[in-house]
């Protein structure tokens, strides 16, 4: 607050995943066909035939619970236990959480965070990996088992028979022959025939090949592939001619899925490790970023505690500019706005018990005095009524500086219940107020209308304390007096123009050296010393200003005497 006016206007590992081709078989098999003409080309990827019925599935009308009987598959009672062991685990949860130290959050939250990341990457690298080599698989061992079958050395039984895989370049695989009548023509060792190939070995077969895979889970198991193919009869050993080639059957083709299952378990083995090693790595990476990261936080805990211990309201050291810092810069201008407050308490305290001291200090002589004159004999009528006038005086002086003490006490940043009000009527009531008490005066009185929102009586209460002061220094001492009776005594402005208050009086002025302390509280000039008052009306003034966001300067008029200038922003501009 200046006491000068403005230059300007105021104003968040299941198993592998099957390839779609592939089933696995347990108890009945599963068939896969593919349908092409018997003498063209290998078609692209084969189709999966008709499923049959997988155990646990009954029949339609069989009654089976959950399948279109009208059963309910579950009651609700387990149900409903579900669902209150579902409740019960999250709000576990949730305690253990709330019970953990933000330390122990962010560490938490980057093993979880890395190992989720983790776990999807090795599921998808894993599902990947094993449905490429399985595709892999499909198509060499669909290509050599329609080329093995386009040749005459194994269309000829007696050769599958007698000739082992391994002089035919197939060491890897297990072969046989699945006729249509059901005779199983082989070595040692056949692959698994069963109905799937025994469907592709019929004349009116609908599919040119099946592949399927046949094992138990847990145990060796295979990729089976049957084409279809017209075979020479064992009975022909020597030499073949198209004619012979009258036997309709399946090529089967069975190789061992060990190796890729052995390089997947193997991959799997992998992911696990590089998957533990990534949590583990992750939650040592987030307690040393907590460390780091809190070691600020933890100063300044510190520092509050100390302050509250201790009661010193020093400024915290700060350094770095993070949101660390931010929070340390807000908490030291807390302790700034804090110590201000607690300063100027102090000085109002200091101030008020001095200025209080006089007038009580004097209305005790004046009643020491009195009882002392009554002891012996009274004082004459003149002297006992002047002596209770003082006291009245006194008493009327005390009584204003604890109303002023009072308003200033309540050091709030801004009006509470603020209402719309008209600044003139607050100066217009203000004006008949003081006028009353200062009859000699002439009174230049120019008032516009002009809408505020604030406290009405905290306005009131600054404007009469403008007018009281004006009024005071424009009224002369009496020994000073020297113009008559029906002259005037002295002259006071007041205008109020666009939300500007201006209070102008006919007195000597402010001097240079008290100009700048007019609004400090319990200032008074060496001039004012002799003139009632405590020093707080314009501290008041200010304070209402400040309160109604608004501002308060002082000057010399330049036609003599003070000039005060008060400006409130108008209602539309105001925040409610």
């Amino acid at each position: 607050m200046t006491t000068q006016p403005p230059a300007d206007d105021f104003p968040r590992y299941a198993g592998p995943i099957p390839p779609p081709e592939e089933t696995l078989e347990v108890g009945g098999p599963t068939d896969r066909y593919a349908v092409r003409a018997p003498d063209s080309p290998p078609a692209g990827r084969p189709t999966t035939g008709p499923r049959p019925a997988s155990p646990g599935q009954g029949a339609p009308g069989q009654g089976v619970p959950g399948q279109g009987t009208g059963e309910p598959a579950s009651n609700g009672t387990g149900a409903n236990r579900l669902a209150a062991g579902v409740t019960q685990t999250q709000a576990w949860w949730q305690e253990k959480l709330h019970d953990l130290s933000l330390h122990a959050r962010v560490t938490l939250l980057a093993a979880v965070a890395v190992g989720l990341a983790v776990a999807f990457v090795s599921v998808a690298a894993y599902a990947t990996v094993r449905q490429q080599m399985y595709r892999n698989l499909d198509d060499s061992l669909e290509a050599r088992a329609t080329q093995a079958a386009s040749k005459d050395v194994l269309t000829r039984l007696v050769n599958v028979e007698n000739v082992p895989p391994d002089a035919l370049g197939l060491s890897d695989i297990q072969l046989g022959v699945y006729t249509a009548g059901g005779a199983k023509v082989g070595g040692d060792v056949l692959p698994p025939m069963e109905k799937p190939e025994l469907s592709i070995a019929q004349p009116q077969a609908t599919g040119d090949f099946s592949l399927r895979t046949v094992g138990v889970r847990g145990g060796p198991h295979y990729r089976v592939i049957a084409v279809h193919a017209n075979f020479c009869s064992l009975k022909q050993a020597q030499f073949c001619t198209d004619a012979d080639y009258n036997v309709p059957g399946a090529l089967v083709v069975a190789q061992s899925l060990t190796p890729i299952d052995r390089t997947l378990h193997n991959l799997g083995i992998v992911l696990w490790a590089v998957g533990l090693l990534g949590v583990i790595g992750a939650a040592l990476a987030g307690n040393a970023i907590a460390q780091s990261g809190l070691r600020p936080l933890a100063r300044l805990t510190g520092e509050a505690e100390r302050i509250a211990r201790t009661e010193e309201l020093k400024p915290i050291p700060v350094s770095g500019s993070d949101e660390i810092s931010r929070l340390a810069l807000a908490f030291n201008a807390m302790l700034t706005a804090l110590a201000r407050s607690q300063d100027r308490q102090r000085r109002l305290v200091g101030d008020a018990g001095h200025e209080l001291r006089t007038p009580l200090t004097s209305i005790r002589t004046n009643l020491d005095l009195l009882a002392q004159a009554d002891k012996k004999g009274g004082l004459k009528a003149e002297d006992r009524q002047q002596l209770l006038d003082d006291v009245r005086a006194q008493m009327d002086e005390l009584t204003n500086l604890i109303g002023d003490l009072t308003e200033l006490a309540r050091d709030t940043p801004q009006v509470r219940n603020a209402e719309l009000i008209e600044l003139q009527n607050v100066v217009e009531d203000a004006v008949i107020k003081v006028r009353r008490r200062a009859q000699s005066l002439e009174w230049d009185v120019q008032l516009e209308p002009f809408p505020v929102w604030g406290d009405e009586r905290l306005l009131g209460r600054a404007v009469t304390n403008l007018l009281d002061n004006a009024a005071k220094y424009s009224t002369p001492d009496v020994a000073d007096r020297s113009t008559g009776d029906s002259a005037p005594a002295g002259r006071v402005s007041v205008h109020l123009r666009d939300g500007v208050l201006t209070v102008t009086d006919s007195g000597p002025g402010i001097s240079e050296a008290d100009l700048p302390h007019v609004f400090e509280r319990f200032y008074r000039s060496s001039e004012a010393r002799s003139r009632p008052g405590s020093g707080l009306g314009l501290a008041i003034v200010k304070h209402a200003a400040e309160q109604h966001g608004g501002m308060i300067y002082a000057r010399n008029a330049p036609t003599g005497g003070a000039q005060f200038t008060l400006w409130l922003p108008h209602a539309a501009t105001q925040t409610r």
